[in-house]
């Protein structure tokens, strides 16, 4: 019964930050961010969040940073829109697997491409 609260909750986490990172931020550094998955551990103390981010290395460590500055202000937004006793620490993490898959079709399509030719 408890996985599938901590499911709902890393589920609402992952809908409300979505929105307090589109509408709330204003710090030009953050670009177009995806969040897209929400690790919470059973005693909801810690919350690993999972982004993507379009651009370079160079604008996803910027993004990184300043989501990190914010995490004071996004955790205190959550604390108003979600009912809990304490809201989890956040910790912002990329998430490679979206990077991974689009390199991977790409490989598909160069693969695909070579055997027509032949």
């Amino acid at each position: 019964m408890a996985k599938i609260r901590v499911g709902r909750v890393g589920e609402q986490i992952k809908k409300e930050l979505s929105q307090i990172i589109q509408s709330e931020l204003k710090d030009p550094r953050i670009g177009f961010i995806t969040v897209t998955g929400v690790d919470v551990t059973n005693d909801f103390s810690q919350a690993k969040i999972f982004l993507s981010v379009l651009g370079s290395d160079e604008q996803k460590e910027e993004t990184l940073k300043a989501l990190a500055r914010g995490t004071g202000f996004i955790r205190s937004e959550l604390g108003k829109r979600i009912r809990m006793r304490k809201i989890p620490e956040l910790l912002f993490k990329f998430d490679a697997s979206i990077d991974y898959g689009s390199k991977i079709e790409t490989l598909i399509h160069q693969i695909n491409d070579g055997n027509t030719e032949a």
